[in-house]
């Protein structure tokens, strides 16, 4: 095999879950081979460098491609297919990023989320209540 198309590579090597969004990545300009968009039914070769955006959209991957599948394969052969040449200071960066939303995360989860959910409601409803009885009796 000399060479795949690069959404099939992309789903092969699990860089993406499923190939329709690598082809949808690729078709919304934003896989790169050489500083240009590529097509999701474009061919990569070995040798290819590619940079394809992870998943949660942080950060961009500079890899090398140095094997070609077209079926899914177990994550120790995917990452044999390629060889990742990210700088640490874009990982050191992405690692905080990701810090920050799942603090960010747990801060809503325990904060303050809106409106109130029914429950939430029927407290409050409760306590305005105790409040006016207070009130009248004295």
């Amino acid at each position: 095999m000399t060479s795949v198309r690069i959404d099939k590579w992309l789903w092969a090597v699990r860089l993406y879950k499923t190939r329709s969004l690598a082809a949808h990545a690729c078709n919304a300009g934003k896989v790169k081979r050489s500083s240009a968009s590529v097509k999701a039914a474009a061919k990569v070769q070995i040798g290819d460098h590619l940079d394809v955006p992870t998943h949660e959209g942080l950060y961009k991957r500079h890899i090398e491609v140095t094997g070609l599948y077209d079926k899914r394969v177990s994550a120790p052969l995917a990452q044999e297919a390629y060889v990742d040449h990210t700088s640490k200071d874009v990982l050191e960066e992405a690692k905080i990023k990701r810090s920050e939303k799942r603090a960010n995360r747990i801060l809503r989860k325990e904060g303050d989320q809106g409106r109130m959910t029914k429950k939430q409601m029927r407290d409050w409803k409760k306590g305005l209540q105790s409040y006016k009885r207070e009130r009248e009796e004295p």
